[in-house]
């Protein structure tokens, strides 16, 4: 590869890299603000106050226009599911990025 083509490798790296860095930075920032509200759905999902609220839901004494997502097992399940798997994902970045750290 000459230097040209080098550059021009280098320079389209660096110019698709902004914006992915840039949606990434942001998409963190609300991640962060929305641990403690995770945290706080967690502690509900299958709680006696989660089973109070299902059984006022299966008794009818809801509003029926009421979203009831958070009463859904699975809805919850699959949310905190994927939370937990796109944590494992990030630790997997940082523990290759400290592997590679350590072999330079």
């Amino acid at each position: 590869m000459d230097a040209l083509e080098r550059i021009r490798s280098m320079e389209e790296i660096l110019q698709g890299a902004k914006p992915v860095l840039a949606r990434l930075d942001e998409a963190l920032e609300d991640y962060a603000a929305l641990t403690d509200a995770l945290g706080a759905l967690e502690c509900y999902y299958g709680s006696e106050a989660w089973r109070a609220d299902l059984a006022l839901d299966e008794a009818g004494l809801l509003p029926p226009t009421l979203r009831r997502g958070v009463l859904s097992e699975d809805e919850v399940y699959d949310l905190l599911c994927d939370e937990r798997r796109i944590r494992e994902q990030m630790r997997g970045l940082l523990d290759n990025d400290t592997e590679t750290e350590e072999n330079t």
